[in-house]
């Protein structure tokens, strides 16, 4: 999914929701653990704000540190201290760049493994160099483990996973010294490497969870208009076959030709007949035979309560728009999702309205209200409809319009391409 210049995410299969940024689910607990003014972007903020700390924090104690006396110490005292700084660039931009995360992720482990090994040498040699912190590169390479095993295949999730847990608790032991108190940061660094390991593989489950869900609501909804276009079809051939038992009823009284109108009776009612079982294996639910709105007037006025509560602007031309049965009823259940999702997310709304409309050879829906601060929520219900919105070639825009109202709009062919 990417954001465009007007904050509008892409969903594909015709859907584009556009999301306020700032938002707060209503009627869910809130689990963020950072401010609220901070928005969607409090985890960066947090991200960013504490690798500069310890960019600050390592920079001042390599700044007090004893003088290089060799020229090992010499060389790390040149390079050491851009270490983390880069370090901490290459973590960040792990979030800009997901799928170039491996490289990102070996330049800290490199970087790391590079600081380590000059205090390490330098440290053996006795040049009185005073062991680079690598604070900075500890927290990048935590970072990084977390994002590989949430984004990366099974197999280099798990050497990162693996590489980052030796870089992190090796360091403090090899630049200190293994006599040294400073190595108890090994022990932090094993937790927040543990840490970052765990929250890796949550989101990574999370998200094989939400995957496996999408699929299935949208292989549902495939099989919803699988059904009702079975029950059309049925609908359509009961009716060839009765017109051709009567012309064949009427021949034999005339005395006319019958042979090839009782062909064509067996094979509608053959037809029929593989129809209907068909029908019966995919309406597993034990739900009745669908019956079609006829038109779009009657799929508006089956979707729409007839409390009061919404306003319906539909103009007069309206009843004469030649519209397929599938768009007649897709157009059903998008309005009926619609104003399912007012009731269920926006139940504080005072006003719902209705438009439809014939835009050349499109049919024009929208449903809006004056909540316009509804959050976004898992919004299976929309992929389902945009599934099969999608599957009549039209498509669906879901957000706030202007600030002050939340709109679903669609737009479906009056008669969708057939081949």
């Amino acid at each position: 999914m990417v954001p465009d210049h007007k904050g509008q995410w892409n969903i594909g299969l015709g859907w584009e929701a556009r999301r306020p940024r700032n938002r707060q689910n209503r009627g869910m607990p809130d689990v963020r653990w950072w401010p609220k003014w901070a928005g969607r972007r409090g985890p960066v903020l947090a991200e960013v704000s504490a690798l500069a700390v310890l960019v600050v924090l390592d920079s001042v104690l390599l700044v007090r540190g004893r003088p290089a006396t060799g020229p090992l110490a010499v060389l790390a005292q040149q390079f050491a201290p851009g270490f983390g700084p880069v370090a901490a660039v290459l973590a960040v931009l792990r979030r800009r760049f997901p799928g170039h995360i491996p490289a990102l992720a070996g330049g800290v482990l490199g970087l790391s493994a590079l600081g380590t090994l000059l205090s390490a040498l330098s440290l053996a040699a006795g040049q009185g160099l005073s062991p680079q912190p690598g604070s900075t590169e500890t927290l990048a390479c935590v970072l990084l483990v977390g994002a590989a095993c949430h984004r990366l295949p099974p197999r280099s999730a798990a050497a990162f996973a693996v590489a980052g847990g030796l870089a992190v608790t090796l360091a403090p032991i090899l630049r200190f010294g293994p006599d040294s108190p400073a190595t108890l940061l090994a022990a932090l660094a094993a937790l927040s490497w543990g840490a970052a390991l765990a929250a890796g593989l949550m989101l990574r489950d999370a998200d094989a969870r939400r995957r496996a869900t999408v699929a299935e609501v949208r292989t549902g909804e495939r099989l919803r208009l699988a059904r009702e276009l079975h029950d059309l079809v049925a609908h359509h051939i009961t009716g060839i076959v009765v017109r051709v038992q009567a012309a064949h009823r009427i021949a034999e009284r005339q005395g006319g030709e019958t042979a090839t109108l009782k062909q064509i009776e067996e094979a509608g009612t053959e037809a029929l007949a593989a129809m209907r079982r068909l029908v019966g294996m995919l309406r597993t639910d034990g739900s009745d035979l669908f019956r079609p709105p006829d038109g779009i007037l009657a799929a508006i006025d089956q979707a729409v309560p007839g409390d009061g509560g919404v306003v319906l602007r539909i103009p007069g031309g309206l009843a004469h728009a030649d519209a397929a049965p599938e768009v007649v009823t897709t157009a059903h259940r998008l309005l009926t999702e619609a104003l399912t999702n007012v009731r269920r997310h926006a139940p504080n709304a005072t006003e719902v309205t209705v438009t439809a409309e014939v835009d050349g050879p499109w049919l024009v829906l929208e449903v809006d209200n004056d909540a316009a601060d509804r959050p976004g929520t898992g919004g299976y219900g929309l992929i389902g409809m945009a599934e099969r919105v999608a599957a009549v070639g039209g498509t669906v825009r879901v957000g706030p319009e202007q600030g002050q109202r939340w709109r679903v709009s669609a737009r479906l062919p009056l008669r969708p391409e057939t081949g």
